[in-house]
């Protein structure tokens, strides 16, 4: 039965609402399809299920076509499997917790590799059982610091996650890629450019891992790509670092020197100074020449400030969110801490760090100031991989208004890890020597990862082989953003009048529009739904008395059906008006005729 916009539960709106900063969530709220009920919280309402439920669909074909099954978890967990991987801890702030009238830990699940583990292993025990493919569309909850743009980041969504399940690495594989070519396939019936790019694995643990990214302004994420075919998220891209020099030729090396910079506690004064007061022969000073040492704070579970530094070059700036991805192992923390400027409280703990002057080398008494062994800040030392054994570098002096000139890397100095640490600029080098990088801002709409054996390992899922010995089972793990698909089409179809939904997920096939007075056209109307119908296609007519004809025009733009009917003045003469959403060409078409013509707009042959 069509869906009369008089007895609809719809109302559309005129203005932004006072909150939404991009577009998909200004035009789903204007029309209709989605409220707010809290922040990162939304109600879908019925347009914007029936949107949903076609991106599932979707979702489903695609899954169901590579051998998965769909099965269904709670979101509600108990604690115990979250803690056997460690994850209880990982997550951290993000993760929803709470307890029932008896004082049991419990979970909104952010997700839930560890159910589907249990569940394999509580009914599958053999080689002959595998390979399974397992999926669900499920809500997912994550505490979002700062929820955003309407459903492109929220705390409660919706998401297809699968795993497979397989004897070696070479299932695995086979699994990935299935699961690989799935995802290129979804993306493509949902309308949507993705672009696989290397990805860190995060929380998720597990080795190799990509990201389908949407490219888009609105993205929250940064890719590169090169010329020769290189791809890859920010956080996972690897610098290019200069050729470490052995003992011998480090030792050759001038000694450095401690020299007076007035007034240099940024790098640009330094270089000013030290052009100024202390120049060089072959060529000026340039903030390349500069190591930066930056004092940073890493907020663990419970609130704890654990304080680092982590040395770049002069010239770059730090990237927190790459920071975060590689600096847990290096500090000994479990996850991905959230990064911080050290705050001047912070700085209070370490008296023997002066500000602006801060250096790896010795303190003016002989004694190194930074490292995870110096019994003076004990704080622990991180460098970039461009400070290479060998390097050279102007830095401070631990004392104020003097830096060090020719520190060498490796000799004067050394460190507790290597992490990756600064922006990726445009020009960058590739990591596989493939050209210079290109950055573009991205929206993650899917993340496949090869956990291994992880998860298994850790919840004991094991299976006779085929020669009668336990084996742990190979796990992959692969999610898509549902509810972030969504808006990820609305971002991508609109215009200045509203929605403009792509045919494979439109809330209906046809928008019938009464623009005449008196029950005929309303009439007609629903006749001509009615033969739709018949016919296999879904149809909305606006059939609200006492709305004038402008208003039905504007609501239908902002709907977005694809393909809209306008029963109006031609209905006298047998004609009716045919409207292309996308394009806004319109043409006149016969009544007799206007099943076959809106079936050939709607389903075009070849």
């Amino acid at each position: 039965m069509a869906l009369r916009m008089s007895t609809l539960f719809l109302r559309t709106l005129r203005d932004d609402p006072a909150d939404a900063e991009v577009a998909s969530h200004k035009l789903m709220v204007r029309a209709g399809y989605i409220r707010r009920a809290a922040p990162g919280i939304y109600t879908w309402l019925p347009l914007g299920l029936k949107v949903l439920a076609k991106v599932e669909q979707i979702v489903r074909e695609e899954m169901d076509a590579i051998g998965a099954q769909e099965v269904h978890f709670p979101a509600l967990l108990p604690r115990e499997p979250y803690e056997a991987t460690g994850r209880w801890e990982e997550y951290g702030d993000g993760l929803f917790r709470l307890q029932d009238r008896r004082g049991n830990d419990y979970l909104l699940a952010p997700t839930h590799e560890e159910m589907f583990t249990l569940l394999v292993k509580d009914l599958y025990s053999s080689y002959k059982d595998l390979p399974a493919y397992l999926y669900q569309i499920q809500t997912k909850y994550r505490d979002e610091a700062r929820p955003r743009a309407g459903l492109l980041r929220g705390r409660e969504f919706i998401m297809k996650d699968s795993y497979s399940f397989t004897v070696d690495d070479a299932g695995l594989d086979a699994a990935y890629e299935a699961h690989r070519a799935a995802y290129l396939r979804i993306f493509d019936r949902l309308g949507l450019e993705v672009v696989p790019v290397r990805a860190t694995s995060g929380a998720m643990g597990g080795s190799r891992s990509e990201e389908f990214l949407h490219p888009t302004e609105v993205g929250e994420d940064t890719f590169v790509e090169s010329d020769g075919g290189y791809r890859a998220n920010v956080e996972a891209v690897t610098t290019v670092a200069p050729a470490p020099l052995d003992e011998a030729a480090m030792a050759a090396l001038p000694a450095a020197e401690v020299k007076d910079t007035p007034a240099s506690t940024t790098i640009a004064a330094l270089v000013d100074v030290s052009n100024e007061l202390l120049p060089r022969e072959d060529r000026p000073w340039e903030a390349a020449d500069t190591l930066k040492c930056v004092v940073l704070t890493a907020v663990v579970e419970g609130g704890e400030r654990r304080q680092f530094v982590v040395a770049v070059p002069g010239d770059r700036e730090v990237d927190l969110k790459r920071l975060e991805a590689s600096v847990g192992p290096a500090l000994g923390l479990v996850g991905e801490p959230d990064l911080e400027a050290a705050t001047a409280e912070d700085l209070k703990r370490h008296p023997s760090l002066v500000k602006g002057y801060i250096g790896p080398g010795a303190g003016p008494d002989g004694t190194p100031v930074l490292g995870a062994e110096d019994s003076v800040s004990g704080l622990p030392f991180l460098v970039d991989p461009r400070i290479a054994a060998g390097t050279v570098w102007m830095t401070g002096a631990n004392a104020d208004q003097k830096h060090a000139f020719g520190l060498v890397a490796g000799l004067d100095f050394t460190w507790d890890g290597v992490v990756e640490a600064t922006v990726v600029r445009e020009g960058d080098p590739a990591p596989d020597g493939s050209g210079p990088l290109h950055t573009r801002r991205g929206m993650e709409m899917g993340h496949i990862f090869q956990l291994g054996r992880k998860y298994a390992e850790a919840l004991d899922l094991k299976v006779l082989d085929e020669n009668g010995r336990q084996v742990v089972v190979t796990m992959g793990s692969y999610g898509i953003g549902v509810t972030r698909a969504v808006a990820a089409i609305a971002e991508r179809y609109h215009d200045e009048k509203g929605l403009v939904w792509p045919r494979a997920v439109a809330p209906a096939d046809v928008h019938v529009v009464v623009a005449t007075k008196g029950e005929d056209g309303v009439q007609a109307a629903l006749d001509l739904a009615a033969r739709l119908e018949e016919r296999g296609l879904t149809v909305i007519v606006d059939d609200r008395p006492k709305v004038s004809p402008g208003v039905k025009f504007k609501d239908a733009e902002l709907v977005g059906v694809p393909t809209a009917v306008v029963v109006g003045r031609g209905l006298a003469d047998g004609e009716l008006e045919l409207k292309d959403r996308a394009t806004g060409a319109s043409r006149a078409i016969a009544l007799d005729s206007a099943v076959d013509e809106v079936l050939a707009e709607v389903r075009p042959q070849g």
